[in-house]
């Protein structure tokens, strides 16, 4: 086994240089570990303890630009309670696979000690490159059942269940199958680095699930779990796969591209997962359209979105082109009328909370108010014309969103 193989290049080092030796993957998390020297930090004990190490201590030490790395160096991670330590890049064939790490108290490792570490990173780059092919050959597999699982076309949808259920993946106990949407809002990068790097990255992700089972497909600016788990997922654990996510893939970009997550809702038949799909996509496109509902956006928790962003968007563009609006946009050259009802539907019709967010006097709203009604012909104290007007403006403002998104992706 690859693990055995690794522990015994730990251990094998770390005799030599009495000294405690850890291996991590990419995402900083724990693959062997060697018997301590009393060298040990509370950094290195969490990290034995817990197989991995806080978000916040990974996004420190990726921030030294240690990915880059492709020879031996000293980190600092600048925490009182952290040993500075030699970071030995475990690479193969010019991909990273991890790092190899020695604690270096008051920096007395030798350059001969240096340069065995750097042997013994190279010895485990050849081991996890292996382990690498062999786990790409299952994901490659996995991803296309994946796909064929969310087909529009029932037959197909149909043999990826039993594909699935012979690839005996998931536990015999009763599932909660949700479904996790990536949408990329890239920059001017290729579509093919940034699939490479979004990949990386929610391959990371996947790690937080730990005692269940998550299987990953990705393209060039999208990408989907599923997560198939014993109990509904928590908000903590789907905060942290996000937070994961987020973390390597900043890293990998360099800050130059960011993501937004849409969840589906939880169902329990696999012959269930293609409507989740959908439901999870469209509350990601929601989180690209409507910045408000924050970088995750939870299906079951969008409102009027959740219908909405079903429309296409020729037919979002055709629908968002009320009469009313088509008249107050045409009254309202600077845009001032459609703002300030905006604010008052956002603020729930309280004039006095809509006035302040708008840094107007209350009276003057009023004004603007009463102004719109006699625009667009409508009554604000009839709950038909405040629906109307309402659903008016979160059509405009999808319609408009949708645009904009286009003429970024174009």
């Amino acid at each position: 086994m690859a693990e055995d193989e690794l522990q015994v290049i730990v251990d094998d080092l770390a005799e030599r240089l009495e000294r405690s030796v850890a291996i991590d993957d990419p995402g900083i998390r724990l693959l062997a570990a060697s018997r301590h020297f009393g060298d040990e930090d509370p950094v290195r004990i969490g990290s034995v303890l817990n197989r991995t190490v806080p978000a916040e201590v990974v996004e420190l030490i990726l921030t030294h630009g240690v990915a880059q790395w492709t020879e031996p160096g000293r980190l600092e991670l600048g925490m009182l309670d952290a040993t500075p330590r030699l970071c030995a890049p475990v690479r193969c064939q010019g991909q990273l696979l991890g790092y190899l790490w020695l604690l270096d108290h008051g920096g007395t490792l030798s350059d001969a000690e240096v340069a065995a570490a750097g042997e013994a990173a190279d010895r485990a780059g050849t081991v996890l490159y292996r382990r690498l092919l062999v786990r790409q050959r299952s994901q490659a597999r996995h991803e296309a059942i994946l796909r064929d699982l969310v087909s529009p076309d029932t037959m197909i949808r149909s043999q990826a269940i039993d594909d699935l259920r012979a690839e005996e993946l998931f536990p015999e106990s009763p599932l909660h199958l949700t479904v996790l949407a990536v949408q990329c809002l890239a920059d001017d990068e290729t579509h093919a680095e940034r699939g490479v790097e979004l990949e990386a990255a929610v391959e990371e992700g996947s790690r937080a699930v730990t005692d269940d089972v998550a299987l990953l497909a990705t393209n060039r600016s999208r990408a989907w779990l599923l997560l198939a788990l014993r109990r509904p997922p928590s908000r903590d654990l789907v905060d942290t796969i996000t937070d994961r996510i987020t973390i390597r893939f900043k890293h990998l970009t360099r800050g130059r591209s960011t993501l937004v997550f849409g969840l589906g809702p939880t169902v329990e038949r696999l012959d269930e997962v293609a409507d989740a799909y959908r439901k999870a996509v469209r509350a990601a496109r929601t989180a690209v359209l409507v910045p408000g509902v924050g970088s995750t956006a939870r299906w079951g928790e969008l409102g009027p979105y959740e219908l909405l962003v079903t429309l296409a968007p020729d037919d979002l563009a055709e629908a968002a082109r009320t009469p009313d609006l088509v008249a107050l946009e045409d009254a309202d050259v600077h845009g001032v009328l459609i703002a300030s009802l905006t604010a008052f539907f956002d603020h729930g019709g309280s004039a006095q909370e809509a006035a302040e967010a708008l840094c107007i006097h209350r009276a003057t709203l009023y004004q603007r108010l009463r102004r719109i009604e006699q625009v667009t012909g409508r009554s604000l104290q009839s709950g038909d014309d405040r629906l109307a007007l309402h659903l008016g403006l979160k059509l405009r403002a999808l319609a408009i969103a949708f645009r904009l998104n286009a003429d970024t992706a174009g």
